[in-house]
């Protein structure tokens, strides 16, 4: 595995695609080929089928590797794949084989969502799943404030696979430390809470952001990450502030409206419905006017 290329399409926006849902509640593929391809002509080149934006704890076995399969089919030649997989260790392993044998050149692995997580179960975890895929690229999500770095480490020490870290934990201060204590030109570290958090990470080392805004708008996230590279926050701030309500809306009550003002937006785009699945539940019909109007000023 020549893991250069996979480092350098880490480092970018990575876009975190929904799973549109046709009128009987099943995976709307067409329209999902659309929403991806978009993506794709809007300059992204790099996607993570199957995270949360995706509704990935909603999706049946079947439904994820539906999901990879349909990304697949439109990325080959135009983008990296990174697949979202996790849960228990086999389930994990056997959507990371199946994101390899579909053409996938990386995984992400979700944080896991046991209540009890020891430091070294943690590293346990990730090393099964990563030594099982020797061929992929493995990105581990972090979102628990409380790992240290030298864990991840010592995942990479005996899984050199382990190539980027998706960092959600909402303190930059934290993150600086931990990529640091990590080893942070080992690894391509990406800041894991979108937009919002991007100009803080990206100064202390973050060379990549996720995005779930990007479906609505690539050109919007495209241009932050334009900013960020060149070390102009004067203009990544500009961005910042321009799509600061529809982010606040969407992390409301512990972001309850994550995924439900992303498929908002794209349904007075026209480009899918608005359905998500519980536990997550679309906006109440007072609120959606909001989402239009936070939209109507982005050039689309």
């Amino acid at each position: 595995m020549d893991i250069f290329p996979l480092k350098a399409a880490l480092a970018d926006v990575v876009a975190i695609p929904v799973t549109p849902f046709a009128e009987d509640g099943s995976i709307d593929a067409p329209a999902h080929r659309a929403l991806v391809r978009r993506l794709f002509d809007g300059g992204v080149r790099i996607v993570t089928p199957n995270g949360n934006t995706g509704e990935f704890y909603a999706l049946t076995p079947d439904e994820r590797r539906t999901v990879t399969e349909l990304t697949m089919a439109e990325a080959r030649g135009r983008a990296t794949v990174l697949v979202g997989v996790g849960h228990d260790v086999p389930t994990a392993v056997a959507d990371a084989e199946h994101a390899r044998d579909a053409g996938a050149e990386m995984v992400m692995v979700h944080q896991p969502v046991h209540p009890y997580v020891a430091q070294e179960g943690w590293v346990d975890y990730h090393r099964s799943i990563a030594q099982a895929v020797p061929e992929l690229g493995v990105v581990p999500y972090i979102r628990n404030p409380l790992l240290v770095g030298d864990r991840l480490a010592a995942l990479a020490d005996s899984c050199p696979n382990v190539i980027g870290v998706k960092y959600a934990v909402p303190d930059a201060a934290r993150f600086g430390a931990f990529a640091r204590d990590a080893g942070l030109e080992r690894f391509v570290w990406i800041a894991g809470l979108a937009e919002l958090y991007a100009p803080s990470y990206f100064a202390t080392g973050a060379t990549g952001f996720t995005s779930g805004l990007v479906n609505v708008a690539p050109g919007v996230s495209l241009a932050m990450l334009e900013a960020l590279r060149a070390g102009d926050y004067g203009a990544a701030m500009k961005v910042w502030e321009q799509i600061r309500p529809f982010e606040e809306f969407r992390a409301e009550d512990q972001s309850a409206n994550n995924v439900t003002v992303i498929k908002e937006a794209l349904s007075v785009l026209g480009l899918c419905r608005r359905e998500v699945r519980a536990p997550s539940r679309v906006l109440p019909e007072e609120r959606r006017t909001e989402v239009a109007e936070q939209i109507a000023a982005w050039a689309l």
